[in-house]
Order: structure tokens, then sequence, then C-alpha cells
């Protein structure tokens, strides 16, 4: 009877840490074998940046980046030209764009999934595609067993990314492995995510779309603060900055704290050039709402009117008191939130792996030798833009770097 095959490396997932570390490992002359539990590779990165992939970050700094240890990705995190550099010593160039998102030339996702594949399978890795990972065990090498098939490996990488987006074919397998060898684990918590409100006004807003500056409260203390779009949905609110605020809230609401936003709908206008323009445009004397449509979307008017407890029919009806009561409401729009959309509806995913088990130098376990932990299963996130897949780069960079040198 012939021994089983033992590969070199076996990297559980085929998504950007899993995809660069096959390619950087297998530039040094390494067996390599990908096992991916989707029909295809890179499902997540496919739908990344609305289909453009925001692939990393010119302003790279520790701050974007959170976890329970800061000093692993001190460490850890490369500068934004040596990713730059790898990126582009794989085929993929980039082009910057506003706030420091860099995106491929190309301005499209499957490219960059298109050429990190082709990279990986001319350097001769092993890409086993509808390979969903089972259980892994471990005594001369460890044991891989997927639902069709069981792999032998002397060095076990694992780049499985989170819960987020089960739609795409995440799983939590990788903490599940990470579990079996004594490793801590962090709760997962959804991040990047839309957040629900049990306000029925808020409702009635679906569809509205606006620029404001959002201050979220904790227990009635503001915890953090955000300028971008908001939208308005029938369950709640979405939009950019709620995406960069959403893991405040979710940290908050798995303690039970009550969560609520105050919303400044009118962030360029202060309060007194917003008192003049209102004072100043009372005549002609027009029906309360068609005047306030003048100055705010019309889904908006009945709730302010509402808010405001305005009982004026006319704009001349209005006093000095209206006027300040619609200007906070305005500026103070108070939001309820008893939730988020979830892992469904999430980037990225809070919590994973604890990162003080894990060597920052070479992603190797230090309670488990030749087993690797790279990218979102470990217990750090990103902020929006970038970050995460940078995040990603750097794993695999640290991993084959200072490992094989």
């Amino acid at each position: 009877m012939s021994k089983a095959k033992v590969y070199e490396y076996t990297i559980i997932g085929g998504g950007a840490s899993g995809l660069m570390s096959a390619i950087l490992l297998a530039q040094k002359g390494k067996e390599v074998l990908i096992l991916e539990k989707n029909a295809q590779l890179g499902k997540k990165i496919t739908i990344s940046g609305n289909g453009k992939c925001n692939i990393t970050n010119a302003q790279i700094a520790p701050h974007n980046f959170h976890t329970q240890n800061p000093p692993f990705i001190q460490e850890l995190i490369y500068s934004y030209k040596e990713i730059k550099e790898l990126l582009e010593s794989v085929g993929i160039y980039i082009i910057e764009g506003k706030k420091g998102r860099v995106f491929p030339m190309s301005m499209q996702a499957s490219s960059v999934v298109d050429i990190l594949e082709y990279e990986a399978k001319r350097l001769g890795v092993i890409i086993k595609t509808n390979q969903e990972v089972q259980s892994v065990a471990k005594s001369q090498h460890f044991t891989v067993q997927t639902t069709i098939d069981t792999f032998n490996t002397q060095n076990l990488i694992i780049a499985s990314g989170s819960s987020a987006y089960p739609q795409l074919g995440s799983s939590d397998i990788g903490l599940q492995i990470a579990s079996r060898f004594n490793h801590p684990i962090h709760p997962t918590l959804p991040s990047l995510v839309q957040l629900t409100s049990p306000q029925k006004d808020i409702h009635t807003l679906a569809g509205f779309k606006q620029d404001a500056m959002v201050k979220l409260y904790s227990n009635g203390t503001q915890i953090a603060q955000k300028q971008g779009d908001i939208l308005f949905t029938k369950y709640g609110i979405s939009g950019l900055a709620i995406l960069d605020i959403s893991r405040f809230v979710s940290l908050g609401l798995s303690n039970y704290e009550y969560m609520e936003l105050k919303v400044d709908l009118m962030p360029t206008w202060s309060k007194k050039a917003l008192q003049n323009l209102l004072q100043s445009a009372l005549e002609p004397n027009r029906d309360i709402k068609v005047w306030l449509s003048s100055f705010i979307h019309k889904k908006l008017v009945n709730v302010i009117i509402k808010l405001a407890s305005l009982q004026a029919q006319t704009s001349k009806q209005l006093n000095a008191k209206h006027i300040n009561s619609i200007i906070y409401h305005l500026k103070n729009f108070a939001i309820e939130i008893d939730g988020t959309r979830g892992f469904k509806g999430a980037e990225v995913a809070i919590g994973g792996v604890d990162t003080t088990m894990i060597n920052p130098q070479t992603m190797e376990s230090k309670l488990v030798k030749n087993l690797y932990f790279i990218g979102e299963v470990l217990n750090v996130d990103g902020d929006r833009g970038g970050y995460n897949f940078h995040f990603a780069w750097s794993c695999a960079l640290r991993l084959t770097q200072n490992l094989l040198d």
C-alpha cells in the first residue's frame, strides 16, 4: 500500500490572504495546496468596493485597525509603499482615489481575482474547489477532512475568513479549528453593517439619502462621530457614515447598552445661519408643508412637523420658538438603534482568534508548530476604505517573508 501524499503547505481558504500567501510561497519553490469551500475563488473580493475593489489605502496607520492587542498590528502591518510593490509584483496595478482609497487600474474587482488565480496556477499552486472543511487533526502532520476528501500536510495555514457575508460561503470553520487547538477566541460580531431602528417614523423615510454628521451615544454618552452619507431604509438606516460607526454599535448592543444616534442633517449650516434663512423666508405666507419643502426633502417634512410639535398651518404663523424647534430637530435628529442587519449584511466581523497567541513576525501559532492564522479569522478588523484588504496582504507578506528567508 502506498503512503498517503503529504503536501508541504495547505491553505484553507482561497480569498485575499490565502491566494496571496499561495503565490508568495510558490515563488519560493514551495508546494502549495489551496482548499476552497466555494466553486470559485475570491467571491468576497469580487463584490468589494461595489465591484471596484478598494484594494488598500494610501493613508495607513495603526489606529485604522482594531484588536485587543495593538502591538500586534504595529509589528505586522506593512506600509502602503510595500503593499503597492507587492500588488504590482503579481500584476495588479493601482490608482489612488479620494481619501487615500486605492483601486485596481481596471476598476474591476473581478480582475483582481483573475490575476491572483492566474498567477497562483502559473506558479504551480494546486487549487481544489468545492472542498468544505469539516475537521482538522494533528499527529505527525495535519489531516484535513473535507466533505469529499482527506488531505495531509506538513504546514497548515488558516485563511478561512469570518462569518461575515454567509451568502458568499463564509463560515466559522477557522474558529472551530483554532478552538480545537486551544486558541482563545473573541466573540464575533458584525461590523461595517446596516443598523435597525424600531421607530416607525424612520421607516417612512425609506429612500431618503443625505450627507450628515452622525454622533453615536451609548447610555447617553457620546462614543463615536462620523460624517458622510446616510440612507434611510424600511428597517432603519444605512450609508457610509453608518457603516463606519457600526462596530461600536455591535459592541454596545452586545453589552445591553442603549444605543442612539443624533444626526445633524444639515452639517454645513450653523444654527445661526439656519435661523436667519428660515426667518427671512416666512413671507410670502405659504402652507407649512410647502414652506418646509423649500429647505428639506419632502419625505422629511411630516416627520419634522411632528417632532417640532408644529400646530401652525402656514409659515406666517411660525414664531421664533417654532423655528428653533425645527432647527433643533434638523441638527439633532434622534434615531434609536435596536440592532444590526447581522452577518448577512456585514462586510467584516469583529472578534476572532486571539492575536496574543500568534507570532506577528511569522503568523505561526504560539501553541501549535506549523499552524498559521492569517486574515479575517484573526481578531482584527479594519476601518472601511481598503484597510481590511491591506491587513490581508500584510498577513501574507509577513508569513512568507519572515518564515522562509
